[in-house]
């Protein structure tokens, strides 16, 4: 097999500073690329319905305060700001079902 064709097969991945030479698979060439958590944005956790949103845009909340009320599985859930900041926009409405990974609130 020629250099050229080995090199049409084969490809470089590296993990953690080391180089191996492996076939890829269609499904790994296609993935979602990683992208880091912005700890701006407030991402549900569980599906859900929103019931009630107890910040405006433009609010400057401290660390603990109550966001807004979820209804997941039967039950309210409290989301509560993870830090002290301004409310920058609000991505859902009362009564809109959620789901997983989506996003909730933005801080500035």
């Amino acid at each position: 097999m020629s250099v050229q064709q080995e090199n049409e097969i084969f490809q470089n991945l590296a993990i953690d500073d080391v180089s191996y030479k492996t076939k890829l698979t269609r499904k790994f060439l296609m993935r979602k690329p990683y992208e880091a958590i912005d700890p701006k944005k407030i991402i549900a956790f569980i599906p859900g319905t929103i019931i009630e949103i107890k910040v405006k845009v433009g609010d400057l909340v401290k660390k603990g305060d109550l966001l807004l009320i979820v209804e997941a599985m039967k039950m309210y859930n409290d989301i509560r700001a993870p830090f002290s900041g301004k409310i920058k926009k609000i991505h859902v409405v009362p009564g809109q079902k959620v789901p997983k990974t989506d996003l909730y609130l933005e801080f500035e």
